[in-house]
């Protein structure tokens, strides 16, 4: 059964810093693109950054280009989203998702991904 389990969600001021990770199980994750979306109350889900465990190649939505880091370990299944200099419009709930490498569409396209953790809330406060 694979699953995916986010933590490090939590409550920061703004320009505050958190780290969120993502554990995966259940398969081999080795070539699969790892994605971090997010959702705020009110508001579609949205991608925020990937990197692709083939090539280690990183993605990354304009709004977080520069802040936000995402790293990982391929052979720990981990995959971690450092995020700087946070600003109140980064609320919301993120959510750690996989994707096959097979797969032709945008690497940001939400519909692309395959396996999806239960999210993590981040609330920054003004």
């Amino acid at each position: 059964q694979v699953q995916l389990v986010e933590s490090g969600g939590g409550l920061v001021q703004a320009g505050g810093s958190l780290r969120l990770s993502c554990a995966a199980s259940g398969r081999t994750f080795s070539r699969y693109v790892m994605g971090w979306f997010r959702q705020a109350p009110g508001k579609e889900r949205e991608f925020v950054a990937a990197i692709n465990w083939s090539d280690s190649s990183t993605y990354y939505t304009d709004s977080v280009r520069g802040r936000f880091t995402i790293s990982g370990d391929s052979a720990k299944n981990t995959v971690s989203l450092l995020m700087n200099s946070l600003k109140p419009e980064d609320t919301a709930v993120y959510y750690c998702a996989a994707r096959s490498p097979f797969s032709a569409q945008p690497i940001g396209i939400m519909n692309a991904y395959d396996y999806w953790g239960q999210g993590t809330q981040v609330t920054v406060s003004s």
